[in-house]
Parts: C-alpha cells; sequence; structure tokens
C-alpha cells in the first residue's frame, strides 16, 4: 500500500514540476514516470524496513 501511495505521489509531483518548468508533454510524462518509479522504489524500500521492524 505504502509502495502504491508513493508511485502516485512521485507521478502527481514530476508532473507538476515538469509543468512549472514549462515542458512539453513528453516532459510532463517522462517527468512523472521517472519520478514515480523513484518514490515507488523508496516507498519500498520502507515498506521492507517496516515490515522487519514490526515482525
Amino acid at each position: 500500500m505504502i509502495t502504491i501511495v508513493a508511485m502516485l505521489l512521485g507521478a502527481v509531483w514530476g508532473g507538476l514540476l515538469a509543468r512549472r518548468r514549462k515542458g512539453n508533454r513528453a516532459d510532463i510524462a517522462q517527468y512523472a514516470v521517472v519520478f514515480a518509479i523513484a518514490f515507488g522504489l523508496v516507498g519500498f524500500i520502507l515498506t521492507l524496513v517496516l515490515e522487519k521492524v514490526v515482525l
């Protein structure tokens, strides 16, 4: 669940950042995908750490 939320937040943040930098559609899509992957990876690692700590 954390991973999915992190990916969605990353995609939104990346898209907004590209739009703020006056990017075209391809730039916005690329930023959204890259940020979603990066945030998803961080969320996945956070999920693994939380699972080890809780269990």
